[in-house]
């Protein structure tokens, strides 16, 4: 298994969902995918696609500066 991170800090919608289902096509069952984003509509669309793949996120945290994502590969 392997642990993947992505910075899509500073991308607007749709974006970081887009870029987020590209790296989730790249890997293989069981990897985790960390995704960092600034765009306040990604707490919307994530959790839309991880529904729409079957993937899980496993954690969303909130920080001053970015949210970041948990997603395990399905």
């Amino acid at each position: 298994m392997s642990d993947t991170t992505i910075n899509l800090r500073g991308l607007k919608c749709p974006l970081p969902a887009l870029r987020t289902r590209k790296a989730l096509s790249k890997l293989v069952a069981g990897d985790l995918l960390t995704v960092e984003c600034t765009d306040p509509l990604a707490e919307i669309d994530l959790p839309n696609l991880v529904r729409e793949t079957g993937d899980t996120i496993e954690a969303t945290l909130r920080n001053t500066d970015a949210i970041v994502f948990r997603i395990r590969k399905r």
